[in-house]
């Protein structure tokens, strides 16, 4: 007997997704920034895609989600089923590798919480949905012009290994469900 594959409609993009892992989490994540923060739906990117070469293998998976202001990535969000402190270091490895250079800020959230962290030091800079950055102070962030360097080849190397790590342990996720399955 097979089991029926739950689908929902995505809150940012409007197309119909499969329900699986942290998806509702993800939902919750895209409704607080739109309805709470102030983002419009077309800054924020689902399932960015991420692609890069580690150890001479071909490396392709997608950020949850990646938040623009003015034509700038500024943050990486890893939706979470569990526990949050567990996916920290994946999103910020993420947020270092998503564009040319590191995004400012990665988060981490259940929908109900979130860790917010400085993506160069890995730094705290907040533990609630409210520390999220609003999109004015995104502006901000983004008019300040204090984009982080990009990394040396050996700091790429190491956040590619450690992205890959973590991401090929996120199983549960509608990338990985084949139709029939």
């Amino acid at each position: 007997m097979s089991k029926k594959i739950e689908t929902l409609v995505d809150f940012v993009t409007g197309r119909t997704i499969v329900n699986v892992g942290a998806e509702e989490n993800r939902q919750q994540v895209e409704q607080y920034l739109v309805k709470r923060k102030g983002y419009s739906k077309d800054e924020i990117l689902v399932d960015d895609p991420i692609s890069f070469t580690v150890e001479g293998e071909a490396y392709r998976s997608c950020v949850d989600l990646v938040v623009t202001v003015a034509g700038r990535r500024l943050m990486a969000i890893k939706c979470a089923a569990g526990s949050l402190g567990s996916r920290e270091r994946e999103i910020i490895a993420a947020a270092r590798l998503v564009d040319t250079t590191p995004l400012p800020l990665a988060v981490v959230s259940d929908g109900r919480q979130a860790t917010v962290l400085e993506t160069v030091s890995g730094r705290k800079l907040g533990q609630r949905m409210e520390d999220i950055p609003s999109r004015r102070e995104a502006v901000q962030i983004v008019e300040k012009g204090k984009w982080p360097q990009a990394l040396t080849s050996a700091q790429l190397r190491r956040e590619r290994l450690i992205f890959r790590s973590y991401d090929s342990m996120n199983v549960n996720v509608a990338r990985r469900i084949r139709p029939g399955s």
